[in-house]
């Protein structure tokens, strides 16, 4: 059924590609939101980046649950396992822990702290730092060490 609906994706070897850049997309959108609302007061705004930063936090659970369960049967070389998806691994757990405690502060706050802003503003661009190292590993493992497979082949005609 999968194969008919998203035919590049029966060719993965796992899921977790599936769903790693939506939670990306949502806590890049929600830090870029709380600030443009904290320079601007905008309520709406506020909401809005509560309501993305949300979203990201159960996004991020289910990229990484996706990639815990994915990571004993990548096949990549031990080497590339030991130097870069052990780094991958820990930097996306911890990046997925801060915007859960983000998401609880904000939600309990809501929609955006009052108290310490600046810490929250703060550990939102940690947050962003800690994907943005993780994603570039697993950009590597994928592109330079073939981890997704099939996905860096060399160049090939596309044929019907």
């Amino acid at each position: 059924m999968l194969e008919r609906i998203l035919p590049g994706a029966s060719q993965l070897q796992n899921y977790h590609p599936l769903l790693v850049h939506f939670p990306i997309a949502f806590i890049y959108g929600a830090s870029l939101l709380y600030f443009i609302a904290w320079i601007s007061a905008s309520e709406r705004l506020q909401w809005t980046a509560l309501w993305m930063l949300s979203l990201g936090a159960l996004g991020a659970a289910a990229a990484l649950i996706s990639g815990l369960y994915a990571a004993p049967g990548l096949m990549v070389s031990e080497s590339v396992r030991n130097e870069l998806l052990s780094h991958h691994k820990h930097l996306m757990v911890a990046s997925s822990i801060l915007t859960g405690v983000l998401t609880v502060w904000a939600i309990a706050s809501r929609p955006m702290p009052a108290r310490f802003r600046y810490v929250f503003l703060a550990a939102l661009i940690a947050v962003m730092a800690l994907i943005a190292a993780g994603a570039d590993l697993g950009g590597q493992m994928v592109y330079t060490y073939n981890a997704g497979g099939s996905a860096c082949a060399q160049p090939i005609d596309l044929r019907k």
